[in-house]
């Protein structure tokens, strides 16, 4: 072997080597960036807000329309209280309320006519007595018209409709039930209301400003990123120290000095559009990114950047 090919030999293998420890410290400051530098978290959760729905009247449940997670728009018809008792009611208010308006119209019948008649036929302390009575009668007539207000309110009352568009869940109710006025029957999540609950380490939370790019993979999607935007920032999260103990003193629980476990924040962020095929469910684990979305390749350049800024000057 000539001594070109030895010298060859050893400059490939020395060239490789170091090639091979460069990528290898380029890789390490990347994913040292990305894992301690850039906000990250694996502690995401995907939230939505659930409306609890409860009769306003009380009664039997007569027709029930909808089925546990079945979607539903807003007004739809969710159940059916009882409502023949109700309807009596507004006849009965109904009755009242012409019975009334009858008495009402005699008394201010009587009342003009006691005012045209002479003071000499009838005496001033009369006149007054009809008019206050002819009052009384009017406001007689608005209370019996608000009475049947109310009872025409309950009748409409027990149809219960959807107040948002979403999908129902927890449904443990059936035909025959008996539901008293606010007793929670059901309950529908809102489906434009979805967003993401992120905790991140206090550590990270001066990278991180509403507004920010966010994204996100969901544990049942692992091949799907789907991103988002930076909301608003917990301003506090409750402190298990410092509460009454015994004797009503302060209860702190002892740590070791050396070692602190940074506390997680919550972090809303804003879904952006999301596809049908990939449904949100409240509850749902996901893994969480702010910033821009990089490439290995961009990573790996921030890397090379970092290495070689001093080399400039």
């Amino acid at each position: 072997m000539t001594i070109d090919a030895k010298f060859f030999r050893r400059f490939r293998t020395f060239a490789l080597s170091g090639a091979a420890l460069l990528a290898a410290v380029l890789l390490a400051t990347a994913l040292w960036r990305h894992y301690m530098i850039s906000p990250w978290t694996r502690d995401g959760r995907v939230r939505a807000e659930t409306v609890s729905i409860a009769p306003e009247v009380a009664g039997t449940v007569t027709d029930l329309r909808v089925s546990d997670n079945q979607g539903v728009h807003k007004g739809d018809v969710l159940f059916v209280i009882d409502p023949r008792s109700y309807r009596i009611a507004v006849d009965a208010a109904k009755a009242a309320l012409e019975a009334k308006q009858h008495a009402a119209d005699l008394a201010e019948e009587k009342a003009k006519r006691r005012a045209q008649l002479s003071d000499l036929s009838v005496s001033t302390e009369e006149k007054r007595q009809y008019h206050l009575d002819s009052r009384a009668a009017a406001a007689s007539v608005d209370e019996a018209r608000a009475a049947l207000a109310a009872a025409e309110l309950n009748l409409e009352r027990t149809v219960v409709r959807s107040p948002v568009n979403g999908v129902v869940t927890n449904l443990h109710l059936r035909r025959g039930d008996f539901l008293g006025a606010g007793q929670a029957s059901l309950a529908v999540i809102d489906s434009e209301s979805y967003w993401l609950a992120g905790y991140f380490e206090e550590t990270q939370l001066a990278a991180i400003h509403p507004g920010d790019e966010a994204h996100f993979v969901l544990m049942g999607y692992p091949d799907r990123v789907f991103g988002g935007k930076v909301d608003s920032i917990s301003r506090g999260i409750a402190d298990q120290d410092g509460g009454a103990g015994g004797a009503a003193l302060a209860n702190v629980n002892p740590v070791f000095t050396w070692v602190r476990l940074a506390q997680r924040i919550p972090v809303r962020i804003a879904l952006g559009e999301v596809s049908d095929e990939t449904p949100m469910r409240a509850g749902l684990t996901a893994t969480i990114s702010i910033g821009p979305r990089e490439t290995l390749g961009a990573e790996l350049a921030w890397a090379w950047r970092f290495w070689t800024r001093g080399w400039r000057y």
